[in-house]
């Protein structure tokens, strides 16, 4: 009995937390004004997908929906692998300074991003970069959180099993590549999901580095719909659906793999 009133309990805390995505889904295909009726509505009344065609006959939608896609997708594989590198060493190669270089960043992860934007944005400038994408995968490359967590993983691998490749002629690229990643792919798929989420979800960084409408990814694109149409509610709630459900179909395809990464990814040294 406890255990039923246990999961009674978080399927209607479940419940109340998809009412507003539920809503917004079902306001999507709503005719214009429908909306705006009290009591709100849960379901169309007339059932239509004119805003969606809208927004990608009219608006261009498919156009930041692909740079989002490609950008996300560039900056997630980049980033696994920059970080998987180094958490592996940080984890299981030796070298000098090893501990007080990981306890700087570690010490780094109390600044703001929003503290090392101008300095970030000035050098990407002298490179040339502003208004390209590398403007955006450039800082996205690693991350002091990725290289924790994939370090944090990587200190449950037993040491016997880099040894036995070694012994067998393997270099450290190939322990890395051959035994590392392959071990690390619940964590490895997480951070994906994080990044991926981020990089998708980042409206500021992309805003200022970007000047051409045409590389505009879909949070911004969604913050100027806002801007033109902040009375069509309908065509809003198309445009944030079509931002939020590829995050959501990523998360429950891979959410097993989440939830295991997270949960061996705090071992202790």
């Amino acid at each position: 009995m406890k255990k039923t009133l246990h999961h009674i309990g978080l399927s209607i805390v479940a419940m109340i937390c998809l009412i507003p995505f539920l809503w917004m889904l079902s306001a999507s295909f709503m005719t214009a004004g429908e909306t705006g009726q009290f009591p709100p509505r849960f379901w169309p009344e007339h059932f239509t997908i004119e805003h969606y065609r809208t927004l990608f006959d009219r608006l261009n939608l498919a156009r930041y929906f692909l740079n989002s896609v490609l950008i996300s997708g560039a900056a997630t594989l980049i980033s696994l692998l920059v970080n998987s590198m180094a958490g592996y060493a940080f984890a299981k190669l030796k070298f000098r300074g090893k501990e007080g270089l990981f306890k700087v960043l570690m010490a780094a992860l109390v600044i703001p991003g929003q503290v090392t934007m101008l300095p970030v944005f000035l050098m990407l400038k002298e490179m040339g970069l502003i208004n390209t994408y590398w403007a955006i995968l450039i800082p996205g490359m690693a991350s002091i959180f990725g290289i924790f967590l994939i370090r944090q993983y990587a200190l449950s691998i037993p040491d016997s099993l880099i040894e036995a490749a070694r012994m067998d002629g393997a270099t450290d690229f190939q322990v890395y590549w051959k035994v590392i990643l392959p071990l690390c792919k619940p964590i490895l798929i997480t951070l994906a999901i994080f990044t991926f989420m981020g990089t998708w979800n980042d409206f500021l960084w992309p805003l200022i580095v970007l000047n051409d409408q045409e590389m505009y990814t879909l949070p911004i694109a969604l913050a100027n719909l806002m801007g033109e149409h902040v009375q069509d509610t309908e065509l809003m709630m198309a445009g944030s659906v079509m931002t939020v459900l590829p995050i959501i179909i990523l998360f429950i395809v891979l959410q097993k793999y989440y939830i295991q990464g997270i949960m061996m990814g705090g071992v202790k040294e």
